[in-house]
């Protein structure tokens, strides 16, 4: 399972990057999102998938999971939610300026795909 996760981890990355890469300023706030996705993946894989231990220490329980993981998982989901939430205002606004959402354009160069 873990290898079929490092797989579906490296495609999220992969879109990510290439979407960060593009010229667009959606683009790149979806790509920003893959890659906090990939991230939390990539958190909960290195957790342990085995899902056999219960996450709290009971009465004659020795071997537990540690919740570690989840609980760094659910801190990045909130913050990157905040980020995402952030750069889409930011987003409306530059585009209620400049008419546009090419980050070329933005910068000033007068290139047209």
């Amino acid at each position: 399972m873990e290898f079929i996760m490092a797989i579906v981890i490296g495609i999220l990355f992969m879109a990510a990057v290439y979407l960060i890469l593009s010229r667009s300023l959606l683009r790149i706030i979806l790509g920003t999102g893959l890659l906090s996705h990939g991230a939390h993946l990539l958190l909960l894989t290195m957790g342990g998938l085995d899902g056999t231990s219960p996450p709290v220490l009971a009465e004659g329980v020795t071997d537990y999971a540690d919740p570690l993981p989840q609980a760094l998982i659910l801190t990045a989901i909130v913050i990157s939610f905040g980020v995402t939430a952030f750069m889409i205002v930011l987003f409306f606004r530059t585009y209620g300026e400049l008419k546009t959402d090419n980050m070329n354009l933005m910068k000033g160069n007068d290139e047209h795909d």
